[in-house]
């Protein structure tokens, strides 16, 4: 996302979300409704969308941690509030709804930082490809993932569940848990490759916060770079792909981090990363 922004300031508060950082640059986004089981509004939508954007654009943040407040990480839409309101919708605010939702799964694959996923308890069907969308997805055993999208009579590819679903799982997990909706609970989501890791129970926000704060240690232009990669290779053929690679790595070759990480290699010390 571009680093330039209009005349607007940046948003004082969220209304739906809670946003704290640290001098380390570290952000951390904590789904906040936990008598709702922090299940997700327009607003809480468009607040992720606008909040990402925001966060993007700033050189301050270096990892992201994404959490949820209470008993689950996030039960999905809210069904009162989104299901009941999108009955009396014409196809053109349909339409703009469910771009806006897509529009936040690009925000966390596009944002140039790494994003840990936080997750306990329940991460249903928007919560669940929300956790999808993160670079890292660290669970406890309490949690459960469900895409629940067919479960309501809608198509299991809801929100690029359908694109990034195969990719982390293979097709035929993808298959049954887009088609079917059934509840992948944490050890079988461990053995699938739907978390990167399995911590003790009431372990996962610290565990989490321990690998973003590793991550905005480390060379930060080289983990957005090879993020960016990660994406746009998906979809490229091979010459394509290795061509990418070579343009990036000349790039990066003449970048600060590089020639920092020799003199320290040559000093025997800890390379100081500045993320150019």
């Amino acid at each position: 996302m571009s680093p330039f922004t209009g005349s607007a300031a940046r948003t004082p508060e969220w209304q739906h979300i809670r946003l704290t950082t640290d001098d380390s640059g570290v952000a951390t986004i904590t789904l906040a409704r936990p008598d709702r089981l922090n299940a997700l509004t327009f607003g809480a939508y468009a607040d992720l969308r606008d909040l990402l954007a925001e966060l993007s654009r700033e050189k301050s943040v270096r990892a992201l941690v994404l959490a949820g407040q209470g008993r689950g990480f996030c039960s999905g839409g809210d069904v009162d509030e989104i299901i009941g309101a999108t009955l009396a919708m014409d196809t053109s605010q349909l339409l703009d709804f469910n771009r806006m939702t897509g529009q936040v799964v690009r925000a966390l694959r596009e944002c140039p930082f790494p994003v840990v996923a936080s997750l306990h308890g329940v991460a249903a069907g928007a919560g669940a490809v929300l956790a999808l969308a993160s670079d890292f997805r660290i669970a406890d055993p309490t949690a459960r993932f469900a895409f629940l999208f067919t479960r309501v009579g809608l198509s299991g590819g809801d929100m690029g569940a359908a694109y990034l679903l195969p990719r982390v799982v293979g097709l035929g997990h993808a298959t049954r848990l887009l088609m079917l909706g059934d509840t992948v609970r944490a050890a079988e989501a461990e053995r699938i490759g739907l978390i990167s890791e399995l911590t003790e129970e009431g372990h996962v926000d610290a565990r989490a916060q321990e690998l973003a704060h590793h991550l905005a240690e480390g060379p930060a232009l080289a983990y957005a770079q090879t993020k960016a990669l990660l994406t746009a290779e998906l979809d490229m053929p091979l010459a394509a792909a290795v061509e990418m690679d070579a343009a990036t790595q000349a790039h990066l070759m003449n970048g600060a981090d590089y020639a920092e990480f020799h003199a320290a290699f040559t000093a025997k010390r800890a390379p100081k990363w500045q993320g150019r």
